[in-house]
């Protein structure tokens, strides 16, 4: 028989009502994936990124001659490729830093399926690929090729990538990425926490963790990385489930 007296709420039950207020406050994008009454255990995700500079850069000058005779062709070519090197080691580049590639003539008259009125008969490309982890350096000389463009060299965008211009690349990716996870761990605990917290409940023991996968992106908000940033966004999303006390 009911007395009409007020009732003490156990602590389990008192538990279930502040964790579902907790729910009702708690936005799945502050970090809450998923909430099990069951064994009492909340799953969050943590989130860390940061932008690191390149530390690695591959440039290939191509350059690229046409003519009707293979000799002009391939000295045009030699010459170009003495500009390049020359440019190069002004720019201060090291011998051991630059690549020279064996010249390409083609007789276009001799493929399988050549043009009856095709212009010009031969052409020819050379490569010459810079390779460093003097970073600046690269982009900075990027940036000054127009002495060899007033000199008559025909720079190309048909390198081995498919496209002009230096590439960069993230060789240190291992030094950056453990601090990643351990921010990613730490924002992730301080959402379990703060879960726990508006739930009237105690963070118990990690249960499982899941760190997920580093991706890596262009700084410069471009979304997927093609090499041309010279910022690296990494980003991580770990998993944790923790025990709610």
């Amino acid at each position: 028989m009911h007395d009409g007296s007020p009732r003490i709420l156990g602590f389990g039950t008192a538990l279930v009502i502040a964790i579902a207020v907790a729910l009702a406050g708690f936005a799945v994008g502050q970090g809450l994936e998923r909430f099990r009454m069951a064994d009492r255990s909340v799953t969050v995700k943590g989130l860390a990124e940061k932008d690191v500079d390149s530390d690695y850069a591959t440039w290939t000058l191509a350059f690229r001659r046409g003519g009707n005779e293979f000799g002009a062709v391939q000295k045009a070519l030699a010459d170009d490729r003495d500009r390049v090197v020359a440019f190069l080691r002004d720019q201060g580049f090291a011998a051991a830093e630059v690549e020279v590639r064996p010249l390409q003539v083609q007789d276009l008259f001799a493929r399988e399926y050549a043009q009856v009125n095709q212009p010009l008969r031969f052409n020819g490309v050379g490569r010459v690929v810079v390779k460093t982890a003097r970073v600046s350096a690269v982009e900075a000389a990027a940036l000054a090729v127009d002495p060899l463009i007033q000199a008559g060299v025909q720079l190309t965008a048909n390198d081995d990538s498919g496209a002009a211009g230096p590439r960069y690349q993230l060789r240190g990716f291992n030094d950056v990425k453990a601090p990643l996870l351990a921010e990613a761990t730490r924002n992730a605990r301080e959402q379990a926490e703060k879960f726990a917290a508006e739930a009237g409940a105690k963070l118990g023991a990690l249960k499982s963790a899941n760190q997920g996968v580093i991706t890596i992106s262009a700084g410069d908000a471009q979304g997927y990385d093609d090499g041309t940033s010279r910022t690296k966004r990494l980003r991580v999303v770990s998993t944790f489930e923790y025990e709610l006390r």
